[in-house]
């Protein structure tokens, strides 16, 4: 990666700059099945349209908060590195009544209603499909993301000095601490890139963000991001590791 990359939009530009039809994320979902790849261009057109999203139509300003009430799952990778785009905090399992936004799974509905600003709601169904029938109260992000923009171009520069990252409200990280703990953790663990990192960790904590997303992405590596990996079967794991030719495990 570019050693100026201050931000983790900065990583993503400089991997979509190297190679952009290489695999990046490669989610599973062992509740349901569902297996999504993403190359990095593919990835970095669906954080271009997130951003356009919270930039435009939601009116979100860097130094804005955003409660991201979601799970380990692509949209959320989505999600994380739009706000970097923007300057928007993104405050993972944050308390929705503090924030300018909130972003929620199906299964946090209520919870995020405490929100007095904007409320966007995901299916996590397959594919990104949007919801049956849809939340009162919420946009469907699946309605909303298709139709925007496939370029962005913040309308303040994004200060890598500004906080960029926090967990429930708490420990705050600037956008160039989060890539400078991301090089160093991808330091430790030796990755490259050619590694490819299998994590089931949640993103609750800075290990499961990092393993699942920031320090392959900061090594020029990928990542096979598994949501209900308890359920997957020891053998069925370990042939997971062989097909998508995993060189790390997380956790």
């Amino acid at each position: 990666m570019n050693a100026t990359d201050r931000t983790p939009a900065d990583l993503l530009r400089s991997a979509l700059a190297a190679d952009p039809a290489r695999p990046l994320v490669t989610f599973y979902d062992d509740a349901t099945g569902e297996r999504v790849e993403l190359s990095v261009a593919t990835l970095a057109n669906w954080v271009a349209k997130t951003a356009n999203l919270l930039q435009g139509d939601l009116g979100l300003q860097p130094g804005d908060r955003a409660a991201l009430l979601l799970p380990a799952h692509w949209q959320t990778v989505v999600w994380l590195l739009a706000c970097s785009s923007t300057g928007v905090l993104a405050d993972l399992g944050g308390d929705p009544a503090a924030a300018d936004l909130a972003v929620t799974g199906p299964d946090t509905l209520e919870e995020a209603r405490a929100c007095r600003g904007e409320r966007v709601a995901l299916s996590l169904r397959p594919l990104g499909g949007r919801f049956p029938e849809p939340p009162s109260g919420f946009a469907d992000y699946a309605v909303e993301v298709p139709g925007q923009g496939d370029r962005f171009a913040p309308f303040a520069p994004v200060d890598p000095d500004e906080p960029a990252l926090a967990f429930a409200g708490a420990g705050e990280l600037t956008a160039d601490q989060v890539v400078e703990r991301a090089r160093a953790d991808a330091a430790t663990r030796e990755y490259t890139p050619v590694s490819r990192v299998l994590s089931g960790l949640p993103f609750d904590s800075w290990d499961g963000l990092s393993a699942g997303l920031f320090a392959p992405l900061a090594a020029g590596g990928s990542v096979v991001l598994c949501r209900h990996l308890d359920r997957l079967a020891p053998d069925a794991l370990e042939q997971r590791r062989e097909s998508e030719r995993v060189t790390a495990t997380a956790g």
